[in-house]
């Protein structure tokens, strides 16, 4: 995020994303190269239900320091720290990853053509909503692995965003109040 930024109100900053999300979704082609590869079937995704899960030990958030992977293995990590991004309105990078989670579960080549799709259009896609910062080779590699959609077609993808966030984004969240105040 850029420093300027910093200095303005929290509601301010909260309202530009706001802005730029809508702006990303009306900027939209309605015809763009994706759908000409996936076209979106009849049926629709079922949303999953949150479950709430007890905080962890000091020591257990200690362990989160060493890796993104044991941060994000444990659900009360994993939503503090996607809480942090979306204070830093940086929050795409985490939904992408999980996005990206759920669709190496679909067992449907359907669901899997859709989810496919909605990933795309949400996070790969230039300008789309919450796009990801991802080179134009993972870019390139990622639509064609779209042509014939499998569950490792964002592999690529994912592993950039996740060596990101463990690069830039867990160091930030390590010195967060959020993450002092789980260890202490």
């Amino acid at each position: 995020m850029c420093k300027g930024l910093a200095a303005l109100p929290h509601t301010c900053l909260e309202r530009a994303k706001e802005i730029k999300t809508k702006l990303g979704t009306l900027l939209q082609k309605p015809e763009t190269a994706i759908d000409l590869i996936i076209p979106y079937p009849e049926k629709h995704e079922k949303h999953e239900k949150t479950v709430k899960t007890p905080k962890p030990s000091a020591e257990e958030a200690l362990q989160w320091r060493d890796t993104l992977e044991k941060l994000l293995q444990n659900s009360y990590g994993l939503s503090s720290f996607q809480s942090f991004l979306k204070m830093e309105f940086s929050e795409e990078n985490i939904e992408f990853w999980m996005a990206c989670e759920d669709y190496r579960k679909i067992k449907s080549p359907t669901k899997l053509a859709v989810k496919a799709k909605k990933i795309f259009e949400e996070f790969i896609q230039t300008e789309a909503p919450r796009e990801v910062n991802i080179d134009h080779f993972t870019k390139d590699v990622t639509m064609k692995n779209l042509v014939e959609p499998s569950t490792s077609s964002f592999d690529l993808a994912q592993k950039k965003i996740f060596a990101l966030m463990e690069k830039d984004s867990l160091p930030r969240f390590i010195r967060s109040e959020i993450y002092q105040e789980l260890v202490k």
